[in-house]
């Protein structure tokens, strides 16, 4: 005998940031470089040489719309991969003019963990700057704390990927400038979906993060920028053993691509946003996080009290929807999101949306529909409703 099943619902994915849909143009040049690129790029053979093309031209692609020089473009294995290399190649360098490490409270975890490590490996420590309730440093607090003696480095993101408020990369940056002081930007957040960040001495930016594919990342390192591999020797420090051609190429045309509707795609995005953060707003018990003007223009995050941030995920995702959550339990961890602990507002019930380039408003009018009867029946369950 067969029992009748619900029908599965439709999904809708809402959890676009670090891991998007492989956008269209990076699926067909990969499958192209499959073809052209296979080979080892650093042999002399005609295969060989076909590979070193292509991934030449990736670079030079990356370049123009990064707006820096061919030669200071690196691939690397991914974009923790060039935030670990980047901290601990600039500290390196300047190990003798100290080991300390300036960051931002709301840094992602990746530059946090490098900065512990590097500044325990140059017998320093990690200054962290605090934030405001918006997620915001302040730049003057930040450049005076990195210019203090024994600094090697300060890092600081574009634009924050948890509750999207964009950060004062350039007057942090003006600050520093001549004190030999090099700051690192992690723009793994902004890449392809803002205008890109010029004041910088390292950029770090993630292809996976705008459709581009994973196992790639991509770093960006001014000339006067002094490092030192960190390493065992190897002829590429910053990506020992080579990187994928097929990856690389594909990141770069999607690059290009998604540079090319930059300016439709934040109007559009920023507007299915705003509308997010109104409806929400009408959920009982919601505080909806970061900037609301100064901000990419797909991230928003909201939390609500009374509501366990993984129950409440794993109910949407039974509705259909895929959303992250900065509270969500991890496979390591218990622990609430050091973002929205940083800026001091609600840490539990969290839920965090980044829009992808085929998200639509009919998307975002199922899930304000279906939102609040999700939050209601995580509060049922857990014994808290009309509290």
């Amino acid at each position: 005998m067969t029992h009748p099943t619900s029908p599965t619902p439709a999904r809708t994915h809402l959890d676009n940031g670090g891991s998007a849909p492989l956008h269209p143009s990076a699926r067909q040049a990969f499958v192209q470089a499959l073809d052209e690129g296979w080979a080892d790029p650093r042999r002399l053979h005609a295969e060989g040489r076909r590979a070193a093309a292509l991934l030449d031209g990736a670079r030079e692609a990356v370049a123009g719309v990064l707006g820096t020089r061919t030669e200071e473009v690196r691939f690397t294995p991914s974009h923790t991969a060039s935030l670990h290399a980047a901290m601990a190649q600039v500290a390196r360098a300047r190990r003798r003019h100290g080991g300390d490490v300036v960051v931002g409270a709301v840094e992602r975890a990746a530059v946090l963990h490098a900065a512990d490590h590097v500044a325990a490996t140059g017998q320093g420590r990690r200054t962290t700057v605090p934030v405001d309730r918006v997620g915001r440093v302040d730049a003057d607090e930040l450049a005076s704390a990195a210019l203090a003696d024994g600094v090697a480095l300060a890092a600081l993101q574009d634009a924050n990927g948890e509750v999207g408020t964009r950060q004062p990369v350039a007057r942090v940056h003006a600050a520093l400038e001549g004190s030999g002081v090099p700051l690192l930007v992690d723009a793994g957040a902004s890449v392809g979906h803002a205008p890109l960040p010029t004041a910088w001495d390292l950029l770090a930016a993630d292809p996976a993060d705008w459709g581009g594919p994973r196992g790639l990342g991509i770093l960006a390192v001014r000339h006067r920028t002094r490092t030192v591999p960190a390493g065992p020797e190897d002829p590429d420090p910053w990506a020992p053993g080579g990187v994928s051609v097929p990856a690389a190429f594909a990141a770069a045309v999607s690059l290009q691509a998604v540079a090319q509707d930059l300016a439709a795609e934040d109007e559009r995005r920023r507007a299915l946003v705003d509308r997010i953060r109104d409806g929400v707003a009408g959920v009982p018990d919601v505080e909806v996080v970061g900037d609301p003007q100064d901000r990419l223009p797909h991230v928003v995050t909201f939390s609500f009290l009374y509501v366990d941030g993984e129950a409440l995920v794993t109910e949407l995702d039974r509705a259909g929807y895929a959303v992250g959550s900065g509270s969500a339990c991890t496979a390591g961890t218990l622990e609430p999101s050091h973002v929205l602990a940083a800026m001091g507002v609600l840490t539990h019930g969290n839920v965090r949306l980044a829009l992808d380039r085929s998200t639509t408003a009919e998307d975002v009018e199922r899930f304000l529909a279906v939102l609040p009867g999700a939050v209601a029946r995580v509060r049922d369950a857990l014994g808290v409703s009309g509290l």
